[in-house]
């Protein structure tokens, strides 16, 4: 009896492991519905009696993305929102366009790891580290063919370094990895944050903060 609290905790521990990220299916497909009477943690199944090789089929990667914005790139995501096929498979993808000069800017996935490749172009690319490990900047730059990884929650951002345009595609480990732009968030939420905050967060003068909230924070997805 002695050994049963170390029992528990090692299923608990193994369990915690087991749903650290998508739950693992138990059927065949589920193509996503919107139900606008329920919510869940995820998405209603479609009838797969109803289900047709079109619900397999996303077509948004076929065209560059419009890159004539004030951050020079375009984000087009296949989420689960974009694309029901997805829907308990634990996987998703991004289509990332850049102009020269380009940047997909500073941002977290919060439940999906990221893997990109670079299909065209020069890409200077990085993470942060958590707290734990000092906020380290890891960063390099990528050429065609080059893939790189961002781990799940870490701060990262690309910037196409070339002097023409760039294309990247990446492959996310969620089929709804989620989004946080760092600047957005930051300073354009809504209801803004308290500038009594960011001022001593940041270290900076109010009217820092108030510039920077009055400022338009472009959403590049």
């Amino acid at each position: 009896m002695k050994f049963l609290p170390i029992s528990l905790l090692i299923l608990a521990l193994a369990t915690a492991t087991a749903f650290a990220y998508d739950p693992s299916p138990l059927q065949d497909f589920c193509v996503a519905i919107n139900d606008p009477k329920e919510f869940v943690n995820g998405k209603f199944c479609k009838d797969p009696k109803q289900v047709t090789a079109d619900d397999f089929l996303f077509k948004g990667f076929r065209y560059p993305g419009n890159t004539a914005n004030p951050l020079g790139s375009k984000v087009t995501p296949a989420f689960v929102d974009q694309f029901p096929g997805l829907n308990t498979l634990g996987i998703s993808m991004a289509r990332i366009d850049f102009a020269p000069g380009g940047l997909n800017p500073p941002h977290t996935h919060p439940r999906g790891t990221e893997i990109l490749v670079v299909v065209e172009g020069t890409l200077l690319v990085g993470f942060v580290t958590s707290n734990q490990l000092n906020n380290t900047l890891l960063t390099k730059v990528l050429y065609k063919g080059d893939v790189f990884v961002f781990p799940i929650g870490l701060i990262h951002f690309q910037l196409n370094i070339g002097k023409t345009p760039a294309l990247a595609f990446a492959a996310l480990s969620s089929q709804n990895p989620g989004l946080i732009t760092i600047a957005n968030a930051v300073f354009g939420s809504k209801l803004p944050i308290s500038a009594d905050v960011l001022t001593k967060a940041f270290q900076v003068d109010k009217k820092v903060v108030d510039y920077l909230q009055a400022q338009f924070w472009y959403d590049n997805n």
